[in-house]
């Protein structure tokens, strides 16, 4: 795009060329970033994040806390549920008992897709639900209690 002055639309347009690039490859899992559109296209963060809002109002894309936007795919199954629920999971599925080691923040944030802070906010919620040992420099967080789950009757 050129660097004059732009016609109202431009965010339509870079909406456009982003849901060509997520048709032309099937393996896009991530939408690029904000300053990747800012860059290649020599708009503002505003007119960027206009046309994420356009993907998403479209049912392409959706927002990550912590991450990039992610790529909607018709059928496609995405876990939904917050950050806190997934990472008590993590409980389960890696078979912790109590006073365990639960996996680093690194660890936790490549395994999940987001960010180191993104993680660290629901560590936070684990343990304040009294699910994980306080977080401390130099000492890894343990399991301090198993979650509760609860099974809904099958209908």
């Amino acid at each position: 795009m050129s660097h004059q002055g732009s016609p109202r639309g431009t965010y339509l347009r870079i909406a456009d060329v982003v849901r060509e690039q997520i048709c032309a490859d099937s393996t896009l899992r991530e939408l690029p970033s904000a300053a990747d559109l800012m860059r290649e296209h020599g708009v503002s963060r505003g007119v960027a994040l206009r046309a994420f809002a356009v993907l998403q109002s479209d049912g392409v894309a959706e927002p990550v806390p912590g991450g990039r936007w992610r790529v909607i795919r018709p059928g496609q199954s995405v876990d939904r549920r917050s950050l806190a629920d997934r990472l008590t999971d993590v409980i389960v599925d890696d078979a912790l008992t109590v006073g365990a080691d639960f996996p680093s923040t690194t660890e936790l944030s490549a395994r999940f897709g987001v960010s180191r802070p993104t993680v660290s906010r629901a560590l936070d919620k684990l343990e304040a639900a009294g699910l994980l040992s306080e977080a401390r420099q130099g000492r890894q967080r343990t399991v301090r209690a198993l979650p509760k789950r609860t099974e809904s009757p099958e209908p």
